[in-house]
């Protein structure tokens, strides 16, 4: 068979380890070849294409990013995109098609799946949210990297007596927020599952200040205050109707520093848990993915995504996938609370 492979949305570390077994597997087990899409939906999209074999993947497992390249490019939105890319794998002789990315990403496998082009998906985010997987690649890097820099900030904090926000990723899920402020020691997280309350967050700071301890406060991006306790300033969409976001740590901070007089200060992570080089555990998942995700293709099971149930992956519809997020179960996020103060 002749495969293609992309890597779409957000890159995030563990996307290279999934190519390099999906190849290796491939040729070696199976004698596929390989064909490499660049940028996302781009690449069948407009048939922007790359050599992928044996020594294209070799040395790529601790590399962070994707050699392929990525894009939120949204082939749906393109007049007549899906019958691009169909034309596309075809022209090229594209027997199937592995498709390595997240909610927006899967998606559009999903579309493609339902008029009938053979895909299989590889669940990735930063953001732990897609369903039927207990995780995703790229979230346990993304993790550590937030924790270590909360524990830098904890003594800075103190040193200054400061205020410090912590804005970390998570559009609609707060699981990186939830597990680095848990293991990181931070005194409030603020997730987008649960509205906070801005008067309850600056009477918290004052505790803690009494206290002769210096507050860390872990925020997600997509954290949003109980309706008219705040200001929220709405930004522009990108190609799947995400609003771009940003900016939520910067207004907690000026909230507290405005209704408690401590001084206060905002650290945004931002694309910073993307990058560098991925943890053991996510080159262990993403490489196990990427050799199940070739059995479902060699087996053509296709419409399938691979997914982590407990310590064994197993293939579900992609629709299961999709159809609904993963978002952080209130009890976990009561279970944080217990450290407030």
């Amino acid at each position: 068979m002749r495969i293609g492979v992309l890597t779409g949305g957000g890159d995030c570390p563990g996307l290279n380890a999934v190519i390099r077994a999906v190849v290796r597997k491939g040729v070696h087990q199976y004698g596929h070849s390989f064909v490499g899409f660049r940028d996302g939906w781009r690449g069948p999209l407009e048939n922007k294409t790359q050599t992928l074999g044996i020594p294209e993947v070799r040395g790529i497992l601790p590399r962070g990013g994707t050699i392929l390249g990525s894009s939120r490019t949204n082939p749906v939105k393109v007049d007549g995109g899906i019958e691009r890319i169909r034309k596309n794998l075809a022209d090229l002789g594209i027997d199937a098609l592995i498709a390595i990315g997240g909610e927006d990403t899967l998606g559009v496998a999903t579309r493609l799946h339902e008029d009938g082009i053979a895909v299989v998906g590889v669940p990735k985010t930063i953001d732990n949210d897609l369903g039927a997987t207990d995780y995703t690649f790229g979230f346990d890097t993304a993790v550590n990297i937030a924790v270590e820099a909360i524990d830098r900030l904890h003594t800075t904090a103190e040193s200054h007596h400061r205020a410090l926000v912590v804005e970390v990723m998570g559009r609609h899920a707060g699981w990186i927020a939830l597990h680095a402020g848990m293991a990181g020691g931070a005194n409030l997280i603020l997730i987008p599952e649960v509205p906070f309350d801005i008067g309850r967050v600056c009477k918290l700071i004052e505790s803690r200040f009494q206290s002769h301890y210096a507050p860390i406060v872990v925020v997600s991006e997509g954290a949003v205050p109980k309706e008219g306790t705040m200001e929220l300033v709405s930004g522009e969409k990108d190609a799947f109707g995400h609003v771009r976001l940003g900016g939520i740590g910067d207004r907690v901070a000026k909230e507290i520093e405005t209704r408690t007089g401590a001084e206060s200060r905002a650290v945004v992570l931002g694309h910073v848990q993307r990058g560098g080089t991925p943890t053991a555990f996510d080159r262990w998942l993403a490489t196990r993915f990427g050799l199940h995700a070739i059995d479902a293709i060699h087996d053509k099971d296709f419409g399938k995504m691979v997914a982590l149930r407990g310590t064994d992956i197993v293939r579900v519809p992609l629709d299961d996938a999709t159809r609904e997020l993963k978002l952080v179960d209130p009890s976990l996020y009561s279970e944080a609370e217990v450290f407030f103060g």
